[in-house]
């Protein structure tokens, strides 16, 4: 085999070997930064699913900031509304300027019961 040819291709392998184990190993780091991201924040990510699951009720779309506040202590009021927001939730605001929370996911199902109470209404 010609000298170059080998050179070469001493060169390719090893450059292959170099990079998977570079790969390997910085996959494997980040997955090492992410779970310790979540341990120190553990907190906040079971409150984002507590706020997730309340505002999933089949029964509810809404649901008052102070029921959220109630079910979700430990949080002051700004913490919980970025909570609200990571878990995907949009305010709303009634007649009586009471804050609700609702999922954003939610939206079209809020809007159809909207619908039907009118329809209902418009019917009596």
């Amino acid at each position: 085999m010609d000298p170059i040819v080998a050179g070469l291709l001493a060169t390719l392998v090893g450059a292959i070997v170099g990079g998977g184990v570079s790969f390997l190993l910085n996959r494997q780091l980040h997955a090492q930064q992410l779970e310790r991201l979540r341990t120190e924040h553990k907190t906040e990510f079971a409150a984002e699913d507590t706020a997730r699951h309340f505002l999933s009720h089949r029964g509810y779309t809404d649901r008052s900031f102070e029921v959220l506040r109630k079910h979700l202590g430990g949080f002051e009021d700004d913490e919980l509304r970025r909570i609200l927001v990571r878990a995907g939730a949009v305010r709303t605001y009634r007649d009586d300027s009471s804050e609700w929370w609702r999922l954003l996911s939610r939206m079209d199902e809020y809007i159809d019961q909207k619908v039907r109470r009118a329809d209902v209404t418009a019917a009596d």
